[in-house]
């Protein structure tokens, strides 16, 4: 992609509204605009990091045997009532009625629509294990929205939902979903911790939330520094095997590590004092366990083996997926701007042309850009005629994790620059070797 082609309205001077790091950089590097209180349109560049963490996602729950579906945003006030929920919500459900009087809602989450569409297809155990997810926008009508797409009103959400014959094939499925959603935030380049949390008006007696340790984060978390230390890294997991899931799961949280709503003052008393941590943390997924809750309200049930029909235990899995954009911008930034992680950039590498027009300097550009996209690579080419610190300004903002800088002095000497935003450390290559080095570095994501 051109820049002069391209659609990026980045802003010079930070909007007002804006409060915390990430809401200033995702308005100014023209990802995303404010349409309402907590509603917002997804420029090009927010839209299409936006669409590599769904991919993620979508390529995590399959790894653990996840079935994808879709459900409609707005929803009938019937199953509500039949859960037991309408009333009980809140004022966070934006309710409404249609031309005929209808009651509906724009869902704010989707336990009644699953357990509908189990109820209605499946009757018997062998069908079971069953886990359906989908990647939806959600709504939930927030009092006071604020922190750009960290706490909006509308927001794109992965859930899931299991469906179990016994409670501890459920528990599987729990820890099970842990397991992937290690997978999913390490490969955005995050470390999210898995915190034993409370489980609000979802219900249930099992509960983790992942946070991202960040100054901004909205819940207060106490934990263990040695859990920092941890990583799931490249492991080979069978998602079937019950003992390997369940170990992953003890060793993610056997130690101590709590949002304030769970906080025991005495058990982190425990922890010796050299690694007890208070910090800020951004909730960016939960799972929860609640058995038959819904299952038994619903009439979700399935003939055992034994014969008599016995209603399902289930469990929900969240990932809030516009939230993480936010949550990897407050994890990885500086004072020029964002610092992508390769896993999720939105372009590869950026391409800045030093002399725009030059014949020699114009070449070696296109030649660059067009190795780099036969290598299967998606670099974003500075081809504008404007000066060179508002090139490299513009770059650091938007924060592409590789530069690669061309210029005429350089290529007398048959090199071009390339720096890494990250660190800022830079080397003179050739252009084959700077070519080579970006694709080696891509060729684990």
């Amino acid at each position: 992609m051109r820049l002069s082609r391209y659609f990026l309205p980045v802003l010079k001077e930070t909007p007002s509204e804006a409060q915390i790091v990430s809401h200033r950089y995702m308005l100014r590097a023209g990802m995303i605009k404010q349409a309402s209180a907590g509603i917002y349109s997804w420029l090009p560049m927010g839209f299409k990091v936006l669409r590599k963490l769904e991919n993620i996602v979508h390529e995590e729950q399959a790894r653990a045997g996840h079935i994808a579906m879709l459900m409609p945003t707005l929803q009938s006030a019937d199953l509500w009532r039949e859960s037991g929920r309408f009333d009980g919500y809140g004022e966070e459900m934006l309710r409404m009625q249609d031309r005929h009087g209808r009651d509906m809602l724009f869902s704010p989450t989707a336990e009644e629509m699953f357990t509908d569409v189990f109820r209605s297809h499946v009757k018997s155990y062998k069908d079971l294990p069953l886990t359906l997810y989908q990647i939806q926008w959600k709504f939930r009508d927030e009092i006071r929205p604020r922190f750009g797409v960290m706490r909006g009103r509308e927001f794109l959400m992965k859930d899931g939902y299991n469906f179990d014959l016994t409670k501890e094939d459920a528990l599987h499925a729990y820890n099970r979903h842990l397991v992937s959603y290690l997978r999913t935030y390490e490969r955005m380049g995050l470390q999210a911790i898995p915190m034993r949390a409370d489980s609000g008006p979802i219900g249930g007696d099992y509960t983790h939330e992942f946070l991202v340790l960040a100054d901004t984060g909205e819940s207060e978390v106490f934990y263990d520094s040695d859990i920092t230390d941890l990583k799931f890294g490249d492991r080979d997991i069978d998602f079937d095997d019950v003992a390997q899931c369940q170990g992953v799961l003890e060793e993610f949280t056997s130690r101590y590590a709590r949002t304030d709503e769970t906080h025991d003052a005495a058990e982190f008393a425990k922890i010796p004092e050299a690694r007890q941590r208070t910090a800020r943390g951004i909730e960016v997924g939960q799972i929860f366990y609640f058995g038959t809750q819904y299952s038994e309200a619903l009439g979700a049930t399935v003939q055992t083996p034994e014969g008599p029909s016995l209603p399902v235990h289930m469990g929900s899995h969240g990932i809030g997926v516009s939230r993480l954009l936010g949550a990897i911008i407050e994890a990885s930034h500086d004072d020029k701007g964002i610092i992508w992680p390769e896993g999720v950039t939105p372009f590869h590498c950026g391409i800045v042309n030093l002399k725009q027009g030059d014949a020699e300097a114009d070449a070696a550009c296109e030649a660059l850009y067009a190795s780099l996209t036969a290598l299967g690579l998606e670099p974003l080419y500075d081809d504008r005629k404007e000066r060179a610190g508002g090139k490299f300004a513009s770059m650091d903002l938007i924060g592409l994790p590789w530069r690669i800088t061309v210029g005429p002095r350089g290529l007398k000497n048959g090199v071009v620059e390339l720096t890494c935003r990250r660190t800022g450390d830079s080397e003179e290559l050739t252009p084959e070797l700077a070519i080579e080095k970006v694709a080696r570095i891509y060729a684990g994501f």
